[in-house]
């Protein structure tokens, strides 16, 4: 199925004048660059620091879940490699393909967001993450099952990372009374 879904999009989703916007799309979410921009970002200031120490907690805990320990004990083949006719918008990716770490990465920031950000932030950078993960179908480099579980991993390394630092900054706050 998965398989015939990839194939569908490539055949009905792929026009020349859209290829460039997704894939600027995609890249945003190179090494998770944007993400990591963004939390650093919120470090800087006073009012977002918290945010941005649970969006960067959620980024490391998502960089050690699927670089280092999920890609490497599932491997599995990115989906131009195996599949007739299907052919990849960037060319040869250097990793496995389950979980989408772009996607992984991305839905580890936000998750954080929903609940740290007010809407207004955490709605237009959730609709940019759901882009990114997207982009990866229409380019060829990922099953709809990697974005499922780029997505499922990622909000679990937010909920973790937010759950974490509340704890911790609880057992401080603890600990000075």
């Amino acid at each position: 199925m998965e398989e015939k879904i990839l194939l569908w999009v490539q055949e009905n989703l792929r026009f020349d004048w859209l290829t460039p916007i997704v894939k600027g799309i995609t890249y945003l979410g190179n090494a998770g660059i944007l993400w990591i921009i963004l939390s650093a970002l919120f470090l800087i200031f006073k009012k977002t620091r918290k945010t941005g120490l649970m969006t960067s907690t959620a980024l490391i805990f998502d960089l050690l879940s699927v670089n280092i320990l999920i890609k490497n004990i599932v491997a599995r083949t990115r989906p131009y490699e195996v599949i007739d006719g299907l052919v990849s918008l960037i060319g040869q990716q250097s990793d496995k393909s389950f979980p989408s770490g772009h996607t992984a990465a991305s839905f580890a920031f936000v998750a954080v967001l929903w609940f740290m950000a007010p809407k207004k932030v955490s709605i237009p950078l959730t609709v940019l993450a759901s882009f990114i993960a997207l982009s990866r179908l229409y380019l060829g480099v990922h099953y709809p099952t990697d974005i499922i579980g780029g997505i499922a991993v990622g909000m679990i390394c937010g909920i973790l990372a937010v759950i974490l630092v509340e704890f911790i900054e609880k057992k401080i706050k603890k600990e000075a009374h």
